[in-house]
C-alpha cells in the first residue's frame, strides 16, 4: 500500500513513477562507485530466476524441494458487474514456483528483505518488490549503499519481504514461509533465527500464536542489513496475490481461535472507518444503518487484538466489506462463509477471492461501484486508496439475497 499521507493519496501513480526512475538512476552511480562501498556496496547484479544460480557456482547457492508452478483451475466468482476481468487475468491463474534457497555467507537487507550472494548478486525471485518490472528499479539501490553489514552467528532464515508491515502480507507472504522451510530444507534447524518484522505489537503476537514466539529475531528494519554463515530464503508464497490453498491451509492450521472463542454464528461488516482517500464507504451510516437491521455487527479489526480478530472472524456465516487488509482475517472463517466485497471501479484486487478459494464451501461475491467501462480489460488499477461511493441499497439488495440463499441451503439441509 501507497505509504504517502490520504491527502495525497491520489497522487500515488506519479509518484511511484517518480520513485522508480529515482531508483535506476541512483542505482546506476550506486554500481558504478561500488568498489568505494567495502561491505556496504549495493548489489553489483541479479540473478533473475533460482535455477540460474547452477550456473554460478563460485556463489554456491543451493536450490532446495522446487516444485513447478501450478494451475489453479478456479472458476471466477459472481458479481456486479458479472465476468468483471480482474477475477480471471491470465497471470493470476497459475500458483508461481515454491521453494527455498540457501545462500552460503549472504546479506539481507532489513526493509524488504533483500538477499544478496557473496558475490553481490541480487536474488530476483526471493526479493520483489511492488509496481517494479526490473530488479534495477529496486528500492535497495535508492539509498546508493547498504547498511552497516553486521555479521549474525548462525544461520538466518528471511522472513521479511515487500509489504511485510501490512496484515494481509504479514499473513499470507511472511509467516507461511516458516513451513516452506522447515518442508523443503534438508535437516532444517527449527531453533533458527528469523529475520522478520516486528516494530509492531500485532506482528509478535501473531509470531507467537502461530508457535513462533520463542526463536531468535533479527529486525525487519530498512536500516538493518546482517550477513550469515547460511542465509535460508524460501519463495514468497503469496508474491502474485492468489492465496494458493497451502498458504490458506498453514495459516488456518497454525494460527488457531482460542479455546472459549465463541461459536454462535455472526454477521459482520468491516469498516475502514471515515477518513477520505482510505478506501472508505462514503456513504456508510446509511449502509450502517440497513445492515444493522438485518442482524450484523460493525467490526474495526484494527481496535481487536490478533487473538480477538480470529476469534471473532471464526464465527463469522457472512462477512460484508470493502477491500481492505482487514479481510485479511477471512483466513479464519469457518467453512461455508458468505463474502460480499465492495470496489471502486479504479482498484478491484482478486486477493480475498483468492483466500476464499481455500475455505471449504465459502460462497464469494463482488460488488464494483463506479464506470468500470473505463477501467477495462489491462487497466492499470492504481487508484489504491480511491473511496467507494456505492449507492447503499445496491448492497443491501445484495446482502438480502445472499442472506435468503443461505436460509433456503440451511431449510433443505
Amino acid at each position: 500500500m501507497s505509504k504517502l499521507p490520504s491527502r495525497l493519496q491520489p497522487f500515488w501513480p506519479v509518484a511511484k513513477r517518480v520513485h522508480r526512475l529515482l531508483t535506476l538512476l541512483v542505482g546506476v552511480v550506486g554500481r558504478a562507485l561500488r568498489p568505494l562501498a567495502g561491505a556496504r556496496a549495493v548489489p553489483r547484479g541479479a540473478v533473475a530466476t533460482v535455477g540460474d544460480w547452477a550456473a554460478r557456482p563460485e556463489d554456491g547457492v543451493l536450490l532446495h524441494g522446487w516444485r513447478p508452478p501450478t494451475p489453479l483451475g478456479r472458476t471466477p466468482p459472481p458479481g456486479e458487474p458479472t465476468a468483471h476481468w480482474v477475477f480471471s487475468r491470465a497471470d493470476r491463474t497459475v500458483a508461481p514456483a515454491t521453494f527455498c534457497l540457501e545462500v552460503p555467507d549472504g546479506t539481507v537487507v532489513g526493509g524488504t528483505g533483500a538477499v544478496i550472494s557473496r558475490s553481490g548478486l541480487l536474488d530476483v525471485e526471493t526479493s520483489p518488490y511492488f509496481g517494479t518490472s526490473t530488479w534495477r528499479e529496486h528500492p535497495l539501490f535508492l539509498r546508493g549503499r547498504l547498511p552497516p553489514v553486521t555479521r549474525v552467528p548462525g544461520d538466518v532464515l528471511v522472513l521479511a519481504t515487500r509489504g511485510s508491515a501490512n496484515y494481509y502480507h504479514f499473513l499470507t507472504d511472511v509467516l507461511p514461509r516458516i513451513g516452506d522451510y522447515l518442508e523443503r530444507v534438508p535437516g532444517a534447524d527449527p531453533e533458527v533465527t528469523l529475520l522478520v518484522p516486528q516494530e509492531r505489537a500485532w506482528q509478535r503476537t501473531l509470531l507467537e500464536i502461530a508457535g513462533y514466539g520463542h526463536l531468535p529475531t533479527v529486525p525487519d528494519d530498512p536500516a538493518v542489513s546482517v550477513r550469515a554463515e547460511r542465509v535460508f530464503a524460501p519463495s514468497v508464497p503469496n508474491v502474485l496475490e492468489v492465496a494458493p490453498e497451502p498458504v490458506v491451509s498453514w495459516v488456518r492450521e497454525h494460527l488457531r481461535p482460542s479455546v472459549d472463542a465463541d461459536p454462535t454464528p455472526r454477521r459482520l461488516y468491516v469498516t475502514r472507518g471515515a477518513v477520505p482517500n482510505t478506501r472508505r464507504v462514503v456513504r456508510e451510516d446509511e449502509l450502517r444503518e440497513g445492515l444493522l437491521a438485518r442482524g450484523f455487527e460493525v467490526v474495526e479489526p484494527g481496535s481487536l487484538s490478533p487473538q480477538e480478530q480470529i476469534d471473532t472472524f471464526s464465527a463469522a456465516e457472512m462477512v460484508v466489506g470493502p477491500h481492505g487488509a482487514a479481510l485479511t482475517n477471512l483466513l479464519f472463517a469457518p467453512a461455508g462463509v458468505t463474502v460480499l466485497e465492495l470496489f471502486t471501479a479504479s482498484y478491484v484486487n482478486q486477493c480475498y477471492w483468492s483466500i476464499s478459494c481455500g475455505i471449504p464451501e465459502a460462497h464469494y461475491e463482488y460488488l464494483v461501484d463506479g464506470d468500470v467501462a473505463r477501467h477495462g480489460d489491462g487497466s492499470a488499477m492504481n487508484a489504491i486508496l480511491a473511496d467507494i461511493a456505492v449507492d447503499p441499497s445496491r448492497v443491501l439488495a445484495v446482502v438480502d439475497r445472499l442472506l435468503a440463499e443461505r436460509h433456503g441451503v440451511r431449510a433443505e439441509g
